[in-house]
């Protein structure tokens, strides 16, 4: 099973020739690595699993899955 956590972009980089970006996952600021996902800009949203950017999702799907995660956490 795959659990994909939804975050939003607020930084770009190029490290060593791979696009990065730093994602804020519900405050917590993580890198993952964007090369899936090559066109996502800075404040879209995107999914993260294992530290790879697999999709760019719109605001409001990452509000319904943030939800869904604090529902299970508070189980």
């Amino acid at each position: 099973m795959c659990l994909a956590i939804p975050g939003k972009v607020v930084a770009i980089s190029d490290e060593n020739g791979l696009k990065m970006g730093t994602v804020d996952v519900n405050g917590s600021l993580i890198k993952a690595c964007l090369e899936y996902v090559p066109d996502i800009r800075i404040g879209q949203y995107t999914i993260v699993h294992a530290g790879f950017a697999l999709k760019i999702i719109d605001e409001k799907e990452a509000a319904e899955s943030l939800e869904i995660w604090d529902e299970l956490l508070r189980k």
